[in-house]
């Protein structure tokens, strides 16, 4: 649980250095803003690191919780 706790924030440390302010607004169309997620194998991944191929972001709340 301890652990779990620990990426979580870490994540969400992560997310708050490279996230797009909130008043920015992305459209249908738009280029997606380079970001950084700490992914299930531990490792970070950068948008920019993925250039000329394709990604999909899949996000799954965690079970049971409310959100």
């Amino acid at each position: 649980m301890k652990r779990s706790f620990t990426k979580i924030c870490g994540m969400l440390a992560l997310l708050m250095m490279t996230a797009v302010p909130l008043n920015a607004e992305v459209k249908t169309g738009d280029r997606a803003p380079d970001f950084a997620l700490a992914g299930s194998d531990g490792k970070v991944h950068k948008l920019s690191d993925y250039k000329g191929k394709v990604v999909i972001v899949a996000w799954f709340p965690k079970a049971f919780t409310g959100g």
